[in-house]
């Protein structure tokens, strides 16, 4: 029986793009998911508040001052006027399952189907690279010196492109 194919509420490309790695886990901030979920942030966060129980600090957490910096250095957060005034928190692949239980919405229930796949695909990606990673070093310890610079060629290759940011600001020229 082959699956129905289904039209995505959100697009894909801004749920992966949400996903964020802090303290180890991959996560999803609680601004980002009420974007998604058609919500205030606020509801999100009463909601999940009148439900603490379901959401142990593996599944949610809220972030810390310095936490808070580096994402916003990173453009993770937004820089809104007036901004908050509590820290942010953040829900794990787990949390972000447990509040299809506290948001009883269509939308909801639909969204959280497309971010749990965009977890999976996540996954997936980092796995199929660990295990590329695995047998490309097996392979090098096969073959002899001959062969170093073509692996050490191939392992750069392998290595995620680090794109240049541009500066933000004024540059004084001296005249």
């Amino acid at each position: 029986m082959t699956p129905e194919p289904t039209v995505s509420v959100v697009p894909l490309q801004r749920i992966d793009q949400a996903i964020i790695r802090m303290r180890g886990m991959n996560v999803m901030t609680d601004e980002d998911l009420a974007a998604l979920y058609g919500v205030e942030t606020r509801a999100l966060v009463q909601a999940v508040k009148r439900n603490v129980e379901r959401f142990p600090s593996d599944f949610m957490f809220q972030l810390t001052q310095d936490e808070l910096g580096i994402l916003k250095s990173q453009s993770v957060i937004s820089r809104q006027w007036g901004g908050r005034r509590s820290l942010p928190y953040v829900f794990s692949e787990q949390g972000v399952a447990m509040l299809s239980g506290v948001l009883r919405s269509a939308r909801a229930i639909q969204v959280n189907i497309e971010i749990m796949r965009a977890f999976v695909r996540l996954r997936t990606l980092l796995n199929s690279n660990q295990e590329m990673t695995r047998r490309f070093d097996e392979m090098e310890r096969r073959y002899d010196a001959q062969f170093q610079a073509v692996f050490e060629a191939i392992r750069q290759l392998m290595r995620p492109v680090e794109t240049p940011r541009r500066s933000i600001g004024f540059v004084k020229h001296d005249a």
